[in-house]
């Protein structure tokens, strides 16, 4: 690829980033998209300014961008959590290992390879990009020292930053369990492939086998049931209510004029009210009415509570049974984060199902190769123009051909890859996970693997066979090819840069689909209503791109070092966004060089071993010594007991939107009308079972205004037991 194709994409992608990071700068500031840019805010009760005089609003100003830079990491931590830290840490390490890179690479390694072997030079804009690559030296080269002590001091650098920034984390993450004191998940296990007995429920066997073998430590268990019509109802009603709570009262109590559908007059309506705590809409209404736990809908699934930290941890690691598929046992997941809908599959299914989401991702895998050498094709038109005559014409226009090679190609493997997570995370769903971030962890590792397949050696295998036009002849020809292709790929790879680094990331921001929702909502449905849902940031494709392009860096650092600069400002500017090899050596036939190499490898497998014992067992199990003294220390503050009373509450399978409201804050104290008016007629005795549900009825009275809970007793009546039934 020629140098001035690399400059056509790089002015293209930067024109973009201009474009719509000065959008962003506007767009954020109109009140209408408040709710889109702002929801976390808003929904911790933030100001909103709605100043029609304040012109600046039309202005592009990089206020934003200070305010990033100067956000601390302790404002970050409390704002997005130990995740969202992490996250920015890996970015600020690249940062720092690349600006290493870049500076030693740039200053030795860029010359050595420009000047490797003696030739006239053309003008910058009109060499080739292999000309900046380790292809253009000799071979037999004594230059290839400098790459050699390159790759040492970065290597180095590497590992010693990869040491410190251990070390931080894992601190961090043992202060983070210590700090979370109260989490139910710390005195929770989620127990699954529960035995079946014509004799009694689930409940009962479970019950019957933690008495007999846990009896100091058990306190109490929640049984998972079935998903039926109920739930589901109540689900919708819980989506309602989320889209009716941010409504005005002054908008909605008024009488409004609409033309009548028969007669063509104007009729005064006032249909409902809407009321601003759903909670105390409903008094006296019971979650056991709406659960229905009858034994015939228990699943062999449940949450069991014991009464310290370190009983659970036990508990779940210890084999419950000589059978391994039976008793299974796991810390349970956070509340929020229990994916209810895979807790209902057997557990004996799940292994058949891993295999079978391998398998359609191998699958999936081999379809996109056909796109991807579609791409390398475009990218080698010069190539194949010799076979392809036709292809002739469309080179003899400069820019066009620019355009084509040096842009297009990466534009539409990012168009492909859109496709990539939704189907990774539908696969993780598949597999049975328990959790939600379980599922996404399982998600970010397959589109891990299939982007560096597809994007790193996928292309340059495909570049390699349509350069060659022939494939290899044996398996032991592979790394030599290999070798051979990457420094010709460099040109590729720093286009890919340009437009899945740079201009994705300014397209990230700008939040696009959440734009358009917004828009549709506001402007065709006439919904006036602002919904404060808060994104979630997708940790599964956004760590899979900063791996990618880490191993980009690395992988041409001392092979194609024309590529640093442009990572290191990717790697700047996500930084700001997010916060608001070795064959070649043996190729070019130097003989000690490539053997020096060798200590080289092994001192980095040494180290990559060291740290998988010492780091790697904090942030996959829970420290005894440090659940210990956490259950001391609340069992001297006289804890305990209200812990133990909580832990039945939060699992509850019907998520009501007042309990999710009670983990943010606390529930609003107004008074509210009396809800009687809401109340069905009398003759609609089903209707009677749903709404009746009031404290006047049962001859209790709320004194309080708490939000309710999920330990309320259960009052099941024949018609809702014979409601559950049908469902």
């Amino acid at each position: 690829m020629e140098i001035s194709a690399l400059l056509t994409s790089a002015g293209i992608n930067i024109s973009i980033c201009i474009v719509l990071l000065s959008l962003y700068s506007i767009l954020r500031k109109q009140p209408a998209n408040y709710c889109v840019y702002f929801g976390r805010r808003l929904v911790c009760g933030g100001a909103r300014r709605y100043d029609p005089f304040w012109y600046e609003r039309f202005v592009p100003s990089p206020s934003w961008l200070v305010k990033a830079w100067e956000t601390s990491e302790d404002e970050l931590l409390a704002a997005a959590g130990l995740d969202a830290v992490v996250f920015l840490r890996m970015v600020i390490f690249s940062i720092r290992i690349f600006f290493i890179t870049a500076v030693v690479c740039i200053a030795f390694v860029l010359p050595v390879n420009y000047y490797g072997q003696p030739k006239v030079h053309k003008e910058i804009h009109l060499e080739s990009s292999e000309v900046f690559t380790i292809e253009n030296l000799k071979e037999g080269s004594k230059w290839l020292w400098v790459h050699c002590l390159a790759l040492y001091i970065i290597t180095s650098a590497a590992c010693l930053l990869l040491y410190f920034e251990y070390r931080t984390i894992a601190k961090m993450r043992l202060g983070h369990i210590t700090g979370s004191a109260s989490k139910p998940s710390q005195f929770t296990v989620l127990i699954r492939a529960i035995p079946w007995s014509p004799d009694q429920s689930y409940s009962d066997t479970l019950s019957k086998y933690f008495t007999n073998y846990y009896s100091s430590s058990y306190v109490s268990h929640q049984m998972v049931y079935h998903n039926g019509i109920i739930q589901r109802l109540l689900l919708d009603a819980e989506r309602m209510c989320q889209s009716l709570k941010h409504v005005a009262p002054e908008i909605n109590c008024k009488p409004s004029l609409t033309p009548c559908t028969f007669c063509g007059g104007l009729t005064a309506t006032n249909s409902f009210h809407i009321l601003s705590n759903e909670g105390d809409s409903v008094k006296g209404m019971e979650i056991g009415e709406l659960t229905m736990t009858t034994p015939e809908q228990e699943r062999p699934a449940a949450f069991v509570f014991f009464k310290t930290r370190y009983d659970a941890l036990v508990v779940s690691e210890v084999l419950q049974s000589s059978n391994p598929m039976l008793w299974v046992t796991d810390l349970a997941p956070e509340p929020h984060d229990v994916y209810w809908r895979n807790l209902n599959i057997p557990y004996r299914q799940l292994w058949i199902r891993r295999i079978a989401t391998l398998v359609g991702a191998v699958a999936f895998m081999f379809v996109f190769l056909i796109p991807v050498t579609f791409i390398q094709g475009l990218t080698q038109l010069q190539q194949l123009s010799h076979a392809f005559p036709f292809l002739r014409g469309i080179l003899k226009e400069k820019f066009i051909n620019q355009v084509i090679t040096g842009y297009l190609p990466s534009v539409i493997l990012i168009l492909f890859f859109y496709a990539v997570p939704p189907l990774m995370m539908y696969f993780s769903t598949l597999e049975g996970s328990i959790a939600r971030s379980i599922r996404k962890k399982s998600a970010c590792i397959k589109i891990l693997y299939f982007t560096i397949w597809n994007v790193f050696f996928v292309n340059i295998l495909s570049g390699s066979v349509i350069r060659q036009l022939n494939v290899f002849s044996s398996v032991r020809d592979i790394p030599a090819q290999l070798a051979r292709a990457v420094p010709t790929q460099a040109g590729f790879f720093t286009t890919y840069c340009f437009t899945s680094g740079w201009a994705s990331l300014a397209c990230e921001i700008m939040q696009p689909m959440a734009l358009i929702w917004n828009l549709v909502a506001k402007a065709v449905s006439k919904n006036k209503d602002e919904s404060y849902e808060t994104l979630r940031f997708p940790y599964h494709t956004e760590i899979p791109r900063l791996l990618l392009f880490g191993l980009l860096g690395f992988t041409n650092s001392v092979i194609a070092p024309l590529i640093l600069p442009f990572l290191l400002i990717y790697f700047f500017l996500a930084y700001l966004i997010y916060k608001n090899q070795l064959w070649v050596f043996g190729l070019k036939l130097s003989t000690v060089a490539s053997g020096f190499t060798i200590p080289l490898i092994l001192l980095t497998l040494l180290f990559s071993e060291y740290c998988r014992h010492r780091f790697a067992p904090i942030f996959h199990k829970h420290p005894a010594q440090v659940l210990l003294d956490m259950d001391r220390a609340d069992e001297m503050a006289g804890k305990m007991e209200e812990l133990h009373k909580k832990l039945h509450n939060v699992y509850s399978q019907i998520p009501l939107h007042s309990q999710k409201s009670s983990s943010i804050g606390e529930c609003s104290t107004q008074e509210l009308p009396d809800p009687e008016k809401l109340k069905p007629e009398e003759g609609d005795a089903i209707a009677k079972e749903l709404w009746g549900y009031q404290g006047n009825e049962s001859g209790q009275e709320h004194e309080d205004k708490s939000c309710p809970s999920a330990s309320s007793p259960e009052h099941r009546t024949p018609t809702m037991i014979e409601l559950h039934k049908r469902s």
